[in-house]
């Protein structure tokens, strides 16, 4: 691509939205995990009798609903950003196609 057309690209006030949009969008999910996944470590580390707690029949621990909410939540997270993408970052993106072109 030509230099003349990225600095065009950047000069965009669609490019820079969408720039802070997706970084900032990106970021809060990632912190949203971090939080989930490290509190989930944490509590394992400094009280590791809550996960011995049993909630059905005799063998099955709270710890493996508790992984598999976490795995879910990954997946819950991932489809937010797939729908926010699909619904705004593209607008935005033929916009810039578009103002480019």
């Amino acid at each position: 691509m030509e230099q003349s057309k990225i600095e065009k690209i950047k000069n965009l006030p669609e490019y820079q939205q969408l720039v802070k949009e997706r970084t900032a969008l990106a970021w809060g999910l990632s912190l949203a995990m971090l939080v989930v996944y490290y509190g989930y470590i944490l509590l394992l580390a400094f009280d590791p009798a809550f996960f011995t707690t049993i909630v059905s029949g005799s063998y099955v621990s709270i710890g493996f609903p508790v992984g598999v909410a976490i795995i879910i939540f990954a997946f819950l997270l991932t489809g937010y950003y797939v729908k926010k993408a699909n619904a705004d970052f593209d607008e935005l993106t033929a916009k810039i196609k578009k103002e480019v072109e």
